[in-house]
């Protein structure tokens, strides 16, 4: 079996990302120290660049893998997740390169933990979803209360009608046994 294309250029699109990071950083310390970046700036452009035409395909490979079957529709959402991810740290990565001379502390944590290196995921670095962005904690958890009371019911119902089919079944059962 081949190797999947997706995963192999998702970790190439991740090792960019790290690489942009690493840049800034090192552009944001020559400024300063006073020293002028223009190649380092133009670097990092042309990694920006790449990183959002490799963020495209592999946008393109898992719409052609969903869509063909190739994946299950489960492993289709865990890349996208990861997918979701790269996408904002792109952004991240954008608005920090565009804030010259101040170097956020979002790129420099993601630079001194172990774990961005091996891909894992930093949970400060990432933006507040647009349905909890503004609100309070007291809010925010009303809102989890009610998400979780949703749950609740649709799991009610489909517990109802795993037990209608049970009962369904059963007496399918004693038919059978009693046509037999």
């Amino acid at each position: 079996m081949a190797p999947d294309p997706w995963f192999s250029t998702y970790d190439s699109t991740c090792q960019i990302a790290q690489e942009i990071a690493e840049k800034i950083q090192q552009r944001n310390q020559y400024e300063r120290k006073g020293e002028k970046t223009p190649k380092l700036t133009v670097t990092i452009r042309a990694l920006l660049q790449n990183l959002k035409e490799k963020i495209a395909l592999l946008k393109d490979l898992l719409l052609r893998a969903v869509s063909t079957h190739q994946i299950t529709q489960l492993e289709g959402d865990r890349r996208q997740n990861l997918l979701d991810d790269l996408v904002t740290r792109e952004r991240l990565l954008l608005a920090s390169f565009k804030n010259e001379g101040a170097e956020p502390d979002l790129i420099r944590s993601s630079l001194m933990k172990e774990e961005a290196k091996r891909g894992a995921r930093n949970p400060w670095l990432f933006e507040e979803p647009e349905e909890t962005r503004g609100l309070g904690f007291d809010e925010i958890r009303q809102q989890q209360q009610r998400i979780i009371q949703e749950q609740d019911a649709g799991l009610d119902a489909l517990s109802s009608i795993i037990s209608r089919q049970k009962q369904m079944g059963q007496e399918i059962g004693n038919e059978l046994d009693e046509q037999n």
